[in-house]
């Protein structure tokens, strides 16, 4: 089992998250795993960009190589495409559908949607919407990591007990909230 993926977005929405709860689940499974972030212009509004590897084997870099990674998570969709290079052919993205209007000079969104329908492996979904219906919008990369579960390689259950492991110290609340969105994100893959 190997699993390389981009996580990408933009500062403030929850990208480490994701890759917290991810490293938790690996460990709980008994994986290994290699995690490279790049957040130096991470405040609200910069891009944000992680590297996590897992593998059922020792993992000699942190980094994903072009052309190798099986799945790009983005919570915003212009930088789903800045990191279309390191995809492979057969691999998968989950974006968000909505852009997070950061810079004068954004890309129309309707050329960002003409790229993504060329990939053959695409699910698009408006995440904060979703959040927003179950919960709140502060979950929305939650709805993000469930709509990706079925590419990750690791058992629903785990990455739920990820969840549980990063967020049991900000109380069952919180907890329950981004188990919730995490459910209505994996019901939408599993529904394409």
């Amino acid at each position: 089992m190997k699993t390389d993926i981009i996580l990408s977005g933009v500062g403030g929405q929850g990208i480490l998250s994701i890759a917290a709860v991810i490293g938790e689940a690996a460990l709980k499974d008994g994986l290994y795993m290699k995690q490279a972030e790049v957040h130096g212009m991470s405040q609200r509004g910069g891009d944000v960009q992680s590297n996590v590897r897992l593998s059922d084997q020792p993992i000699a870099s942190d980094l994903i190589p072009l052309g190798q990674a099986d799945l790009i998570i983005s919570l915003e969709p212009m930088e789903s495409l800045r990191y279309l290079p390191y995809l492979k052919k057969e691999g998968w993205i989950v974006t968000n559908s909505q852009p997070f209007m950061n810079i004068p000079d954004y890309p129309d969104i309707k050329k960002i949607y003409e790229e993504l329908n060329k990939l053959p492996n695409t699910i698009k979904l408006d995440v904060e919407a979703i959040a927003r219906d179950v919960a709140t919008v502060r979950v929305a990369n939650m709805v993000m990591l469930g709509a990706a579960c079925p590419f990750i390689g690791i058992e629903y259950d785990k990455i739920k007990d990820g969840i549980r492991g990063i967020f049991s110290r900000k109380g069952e609340t919180i907890v329950e909230m981004n188990l919730t969105a995490l459910q209505a994100g994996y019901e939408i893959a599993q529904n394409r």
